[in-house]
């Protein structure tokens, strides 16, 4: 930080110039690729879900033929380019690697190209990148059950523009951070890996034991009339579909959203021991994500499910989290903006059904390895969130600049 005090005190002492996007970048809106001309490899197209928070998303990865390259030719994009989202969780920033190439723009994503001689495209990553400015975003945005951001209010938003040196050595100092949390990252991708692959192996049978449908072992209860302008600080507990896989892990016992009581009397309700289920998402992998519920009873949503059975809770949803479950949602999901695995798939998924006893034995094995990569209170993942967590107070701290009165100029 002492090179960054110094820079600060010779280039800037009195503040820095606040200035308008638009006045220091372009703003390149995306195409209306058609889903009905994807194919299985060829051009990316870079869309709303695959830009997250901070980095590009690789599920339910599209592709455009490379025959279409001279009528998308204006969308295509560049190493190192930035993405923001315009609809739905807006505000989210990304930058475009090699490995992500050739790539292009899809419609409401938005491609900010930086004037280089003004601006470090680093820098204007972290500055996005800040929670503060996501909040700002979905305030000023429009619509109800659907945010959208305009372009042009994006362009007349202002930013701190340093120096380039004072750039430089903030770009520096919170990259450090982020390659640290990244090379953890990676340890981790690999550990899962290992996980999922002796997990597969535990849940892998022959005839050796009896096979059943889920029909057989179970009944599905769908939920219904919980949306999120229900939720409340607190009163009776509730999930809704796409908490399962945005929040939760493997299993639960309490909730982070409330409903009045007035209201939970309406809704339906999972029992401790039920698996609740996703009914719903924007991609092949979140559709049908399992989460082992051992609370007291809970609301749930539309568009999921609690699976009600006479088996051990944490064995079925074990064996909803393999590959083979995977690839039977890749054979029968449906639905081109929005997935759907349908009721009577689901019930037609055939399991393996060893005694209990077994499925407790291959349940406490694992139990060992899931919290090894899951849980965050332990190991990699609390490593990876300290890291996280330190990355974004340096961030505000770098990033909170003073603004340079027009006096003193």
């Amino acid at each position: 930080m002492a090179r960054l005090d110094k820079l600060i005190e010779e280039l800037c002492p009195h503040g820095v110039e606040y200035v308008e996007l638009k006045n220091i970048s372009q703003l390149l809106n995306g195409y209306a690729f058609k889903s009905n001309r994807y194919s299985k490899e060829g051009i990316r197209v870079i869309r709303i879900s695959d830009v997250q928070k901070g980095s590009i998303s690789n599920k339910d990865l599209k592709f455009y033929s490379e025959d279409s390259i001279e009528d998308i030719q204006r969308y295509l994009l560049k190493e190192n380019d930035l993405v923001m989202s315009l609809t739905g969780n807006v505000g989210r920033i990304a930058m475009i690697l090699n490995k992500h190439l050739p790539a292009a723009l899809n419609q409401r994503v938005v491609c900010i190209k930086v004037n280089e001689e003004k601006v470090l495209n680093r820098f204007l990553f972290h500055f996005f990148d800040q929670d503060s400015f996501e909040n700002i975003a979905m305030r000023n945005s429009t619509g109800g059950g659907q945010k959208n951001l305009s372009t042009t209010w994006l362009g007349n938003f202002s930013i701190p523009l340093p120096p380039l040196p004072v750039q430089e050595e903030i770009v520096r100092i919170l990259d450090n951070f982020t390659e640290l949390t990244a090379e953890l990252t990676a340890e981790l991708t690999a550990r899962k890996k290992q996980y999922e692959y002796y997990r597969d192996e535990l849940l892998t049978f022959g005839d050796e034991v009896e096979w059943k449908t889920l029909g057989e072992v179970g009944e599905l209860i769908r939920g219904s009339g919980l949306q999120k302008k229900h939720f409340r600080a607190e009163g009776v507990p509730c999930i809704h579909y796409g908490q399962i896989y945005t929040y939760y892990g493997t299993f639960a016992d309490e909730t982070i959203s409330f409903v009045t009581k007035e209201h939970s009397k309406k809704l339906r309700k999972a029992q401790k021991g039920d698996v609740l289920i996703s009914g719903v998402s924007e991609n092949i992998e979140d559709i049908c994500t399992p989460l082992g519920w051992f609370g007291d009873d809970v609301c749930i949503s539309g568009d999921m499910f609690a699976f009600r059975h006479n088996q051990n809770t944490k064995y079925i949803t074990y064996l909803l989290k393999t590959t083979d479950f995977s690839r039977y949602k890749e054979r029968y999901a449906h639905g081109a903006k929005v997935t759907r695995l349908s009721r009577d798939r689901l019930l037609e998924y055939k399991i393996p059904i060893p005694p209990l006893a077994e499925q407790e034995r291959i349940v406490s094995i694992l139990d060992k390895f899931d919290a090894l990569v899951n849980d965050i209170s332990i190991g990699l993942p609390a490593e990876i969130e300290a890291r996280q967590n330190q990355y974004e107070y340096y961030r505000e701290k770098l990033l909170t600049v003073k603004e340079l009165n027009s006096n003193e100029a």
